[in-house]
Formats: C-alpha cells, sequence, structure tokens
C-alpha cells in the first residue's frame, strides 16, 4: 500500500470513529464498530492503529492543517494579521486545505478531549506536531536554523497559542449554532477578528519576535 493510500484509509477509519466517539463516547465505542462502520475487519483497524482511542489521532490533526498550511504560506513582506484575513477570506470561496466536515469532526474530538484522555493524548500529539513545523516556518522567517533555541522557544509558544485558542474556539462554535452552519457562513468581519486574534496572540506569546513582516 502507497503511503498516500495509506494516510487516505487512516482519516477514513478515523472520521468514522469520531463519528462515533461524538454519538456515543469513547467506552461506549468498540474497534469492532469503527470497523463495521467504515467497512473494513477489525482486524485491519489494528494495523493502522494501537487503539481505538489512537484512531481519532487523524482526525483531530485536521484541526490544524489549515493554520499550518497559512503559515506555510506566509510572504516575509506582510504581516500575520494582513496574511490570515487576506487567506481566510480567500478559502471561503476556494477549496479549504480541509473539508468543512473534517473541521467540524476536529472540533468535536478537541472538545471531548477535555473528559477523555486517551482523546488528549491524540490532541497533544497534534499540538506537538503543530510545534515541530512552526520551528521551521518561524527559523525560516528569523533567518535561523530549526533547532536554534530562541526558534524552538517561539515555536514553543506560538504552538501553544493554537491549542488555547483552537480549543476555545471549538467551545465557542459547537455550543452555538455554528456546529450545523454551512461553509459560506463566516462574515469577513469574523474571519478579520478571528485573524487579529490569533496574531496578536502570537506576537504576545514572542515578545513581538513572530507576526511581523520581515522584507
Amino acid at each position: 500500500m502507497s503511503e498516500r493510500r495509506r494516510a487516505r484509509l487512516r482519516l477514513e477509519i478515523s472520521r468514522e470513529a469520531a463519528r462515533l466517539f461524538w454519538k456515543q463516547g469513547v467506552a461506549g465505542t468498540s474497534g469492532d464498530q469503527i470497523a463495521a462502520a467504515v467497512g473494513l475487519s477489525t482486524r485491519t483497524i489494528w494495523r493502522h492503529f494501537r487503539s481505538k482511542e489512537a484512531c481519532a489521532e487523524p482526525i483531530v490533526m485536521q484541526g490544524v492543517v489549515t493554520l499550518l498550511s497559512l503559515l506555510h504560506s506566509w510572504p516575509r513582506n506582510s504581516s500575520l494579521e494582513d496574511h490570515l484575513a487576506a487567506e481566510l477570506v480567500r478559502l471561503r470561496h476556494e477549496t479549504p486545505p480541509v473539508d468543512l466536515a473534517d473541521e467540524m469532526l476536529a472540533m468535536k474530538m478537541i472538545r471531548l478531549a477535555d473528559t477523555e484522555p486517551a482523546l488528549r493524548t491524540a490532541w497533544l500529539m497534534a499540538c506537538d506536531e503543530t510545534e515541530q513545523q512552526l520551528r521551521v516556518i518561524i527559523g525560516d522567517r528569523l533567518g535561523r536554523p530549526a533547532g536554534d533555541l530562541e526558534v524552538r522557544l517561539h515555536a514553543a509558544a506560538t504552538a501553544a497559542v493554537v491549542r488555547v485558542l483552537d480549543e476555545q474556539i471549538g467551545v465557542a462554535f459547537l455550543a452555538g449554532a455554528g456546529a450545523d452552519a454551512g461553509a459560506g457562513t463566516t462574515e469577513p468581519s469574523d474571519v478579520q477578528a478571528a485573524a487579529r486574534q490569533f496574531a496578536q496572540a502570537i506576537r504576545t506569546a514572542t515578545g513581538g519576535a513572530v507576526g511581523g513582516p520581515t522584507a
């Protein structure tokens, strides 16, 4: 099986596992049920995941994929506020890196992680992957190696911002009507506010080192 096909299959399993976890709880969901929902054998599920809780990991990672893709494409001559605002508006009219349904499932798993330690582990693993990628992004902007101590500290601080704000946004979104909203319901003012919130929090967490143009 190619790596790409394997990743697609893992994500499909993760989607079904997340739907079951949200509907009937982690304890109330078995590996057999996940396998049946995907149309695979239980043995196949265990070839791809070490436990039923680990099945949530790919969909949880989807919760940060869009933001990471935007940070990777951040031009040197643009502030983070301007870049995020422009790109988030653009994504309202184009195919985003992550499907809205996957974003919703990711939010649900992040929310469920508050009371499910095993899902909390999946979320924290996604946050760790985010930090690893942020080292590369921030190191490139600062002209320093990804392993540089200051770069690592800024990446850790930025990853913490992403974690806290994603958790807060998920709670607020799922508590309101947004959980059943369509892809085109976000107003430009909401996008601008979200961009400012992320950018200002990252600036604060990194002491102003990350957020401004570098060219």
